[in-house]
């Protein structure tokens, strides 16, 4: 991963890096709603993790604790020319490394019907049924840290 950084963290600056990306990503090139991607969890003290090239951010996920040892992961996206580079799977075991920091042992992912098996690869496990999110098919899968 020369000249690449992954950095975890809740500053002001790594949200916007983290939105950079998910603009390209979701809204840009996946056609989501401007206003169903930047939802009320895009607030200060929230913990992202994005990938730098260079000053480029070109990886991203979010960190979302849902209670006392649990947690999400949302928004994990990389932007076209890095994919296939493995970051989405750097930025996933960022984020499980620093859920487990705050004593978070299960983790869950809304994901869509196109990523399932890239997160079961991951050790996640499909727990729901087919449903639809901003119009998109997904499923929730978990995995105990």
């Amino acid at each position: 991963m020369a000249n690449k950084d992954l950095v975890i963290g809740s500053d002001a600056w790594q949200r916007a890096a983290s939105i950079y990306v998910r603009m390209n990503v979701f809204v840009l090139e996946r056609n989501i709603d401007i206003k169903d991607e930047f939802d009320q969890n895009d607030v200060p003290g929230v913990t992202y993790a994005v990938i730098y090239d260079g000053k480029q951010p070109v990886a991203t996920g979010r960190f979302l604790r849902e209670g006392e040892d649990e947690g999400r992961l949302t928004r994990i996206a990389t932007l076209a020319d890095y994919r296939g580079q493995h970051l989405g799977s750097q930025i996933i075991t960022a984020l499980e490394r620093h859920a487990q920091s705050v004593h978070v042992h299960k983790l869950t992912i809304h994901a869509e019907l196109t990523a399932v098996t890239f997160y079961e690869r991951l050790g996640y496990h499909s727990v729901s049924d087919v449903y639809y999110e901003d119009g998109v098919a997904c499923r929730v899968l978990t995995r105990t840290l």
